[in-house]
């Protein structure tokens, strides 16, 4: 028995080897000829990108080419890009010696997880029955790269310490679990979720934390020096949060009804993200001895907000809501940095790099709560007749759906998107948990040496300016008198 025992640990926990030369290529070749494969059998294009359109134009007596669904998303679609692979890319920068894979594994997972999510989403909502074929458009290339942020959610848990081989595994069962969740909450539940709080941030949150979970490492501690920021860093990743933080509006309207749901769409997530900065701004001076602010909370829960409005940006929630929204969402996104970050760490055992705990997770949860509510609440007094039937889409199997009905689908929605995360997690990171995918060792963490080929000139570096980490809040003392120490890396 005791032979056993020493084999499995021997498996399980024996010397990390990172060397990824065969395994990285033979995945992104094998999975892209795939892609090309499946593309060719499944992939057209539909009415409105087809060389057919001028017919299908006479047809539906379309009288201009700005009728096209283009001109209407495209410029929606520029803006979630541009978030998808420079905001989240450049966020993810913070630290010291990761940068090429903070922004490099986001590059990769988004160009891979775009294309499965075509199909995979396609073969949910796009299918054309008549010829068994996918057919794209603009509006399904955005909801692909919702489906990636969902991936790159989970890899801000994961940040760090996982190989580029667990990262394509990651995003090839997170997107097959993304377009099933979000099947069952859109379509079977009939749930609004424009902005994807429960969909994107609450599903991929809960995805990467449990993940993180599973491939708990008991002495990342060995790592600790490399996984904090120096000044320039901090600035890199600040491009990151002012990428998200303006275009996040055109992220929660992007696939909003065209005309007034789009438009308030808009202007809720606008209204709650002003909100948000002033109210991080303030929990960060307070929770300081000399009112110093931390960049970590100004980089991250400054863009709460935009998680917080995702379900509620097309209701009618009010200006003022909006702000109500933005305001709660700074501060719980704060409180999370401060305190929740690192009693996760120390008692759950969950080793959260960029703390996606506070700024996607309970943000996501309380997003969709107050969609919950807000769409119990809904009258006709407020939306009108006709808004009412616009803004829930209570037509046919849904026509006779009432306010109250569709808040009780609205918090089930939260269930469904907790319950796929968690559990999708678990097998996720099990699998991960396989000691051949080339992941680096404790003492090898944060660092892109061990990837990437780095520069000379960056491999010694002189004594730094080192700040606190995103995952281990600062001390009593550091926090009364600095926020760095110096080090020599």
């Amino acid at each position: 028995m005791g032979n056993f025992v020493d084999c499995c640990r021997g498996f399980w926990c024996g010397t990390k080897n990172p060397n990824v030369r065969i395994s990285l290529p033979v995945v992104c070749f094998v999975w892209q000829i795939a892609m090309i494969i499946l593309f060719g059998v499944f992939v057209r294009y539909d009415e409105e990108s087809d060389a057919h359109w001028s017919e299908h134009r006479h047809e539906k007596n379309i009288t201009s080419d700005i009728e096209n669904d283009f001109y209407f998303r495209y410029p929606s679609f520029q803006d979630v890009h541009v978030m998808i692979f420079v905001g989240f890319g450049f966020l993810m920068t913070f630290m010291k010696r990761y940068s090429f894979g903070g922004v490099g594994f986001n590059f990769l997972i988004g160009a891979f997880g775009l294309q499965w999510a075509l199909l995979m989403q396609g073969w949910f909502h796009s299918l054309d029955p008549t010829d068994g074929t996918i057919k794209i458009g603009i509006e399904n290339i955005i909801n692909a790269d919702f489906c990636v942020a969902g991936c790159l959610i989970a890899y801000g848990a994961l940040l760090g310490k996982v190989s580029p081989v667990q990262l394509m595994i990651l995003t090839l069962f997170g997107i097959t679990l993304f377009a099933v969740e979000e099947h069952i909450i859109l379509s079977l539940l009939h749930a609004r979720d424009s902005g994807g709080s429960m969909v994107i941030h609450t599903f991929g949150a809960y995805y990467g934390l449990t993940i993180s979970w599973i491939l708990y490492r008991p002495k990342l501690d060995q790592s600790k020096h490399l996984g904090s920021s120096v000044y320039h860093s901090d600035v890199f990743a600040m491009i990151g949060t002012l990428f998200l933080w303006m275009f996040w509006p055109s992220f929660n309207s992007a696939i909003s009804d065209h005309g007034d749901g789009q438009h308030r769409a808009a202007i809720n997530t606008y209204l709650a993200l002003a909100a948000s900065v002033l109210t991080t701004f303030a929990i960060s001076s307070l929770s300081a001895k000399k009112g110093k602010l931390d960049m970590v909370h100004i980089q991250n829960a400054t863009l709460a907000a935009g998680v917080g409005m995702g379900t509620a940006a097309e209701f009618m929630i009010t200006p003022y809501g909006s702000l109500i929204v933005g305001f709660l969402c700074g501060i719980l996104s704060t409180f999370g940095y401060l305190v929740l970050t690192p009693f996760m760490e120390k008692y759950m055992k969950i080793q959260d790099t960029c703390g996606i705990h506070n700024l996607h997770a309970m943000p996501g949860i309380l997003g969709g709560v107050i969609g919950a509510i807000t769409a119990a609440t809904a009258s006709e007094s407020v939306y009108g007749h006709e808004g009412l039937i616009n803004t829930f889409d209570f037509e046919g199997a849904f026509a006779n759906r009432t306010p109250a009905i569709q808040g009780g689908f609205q918090a089930a929605g939260i269930c469904v998107a907790l319950v796929f995360g968690i559990v999708g997690g678990i097998i996720v990171g099990c699998i991960l948990r396989l000691p051949f995918w080339g992941d680096p060792s404790d003492d090898n963490c944060f660092d892109d040496e061990v990837y990437w080929e780095v520069p000379e000139d960056e491999e010694s570096i002189p004594p730094i300016l080192e700040y606190n980490s995103h995952m281990v809040g600062k001390s009593a003392d550091r926090m009364s008198d600095t926020n760095f120490s110096v080090e020599q890396s």
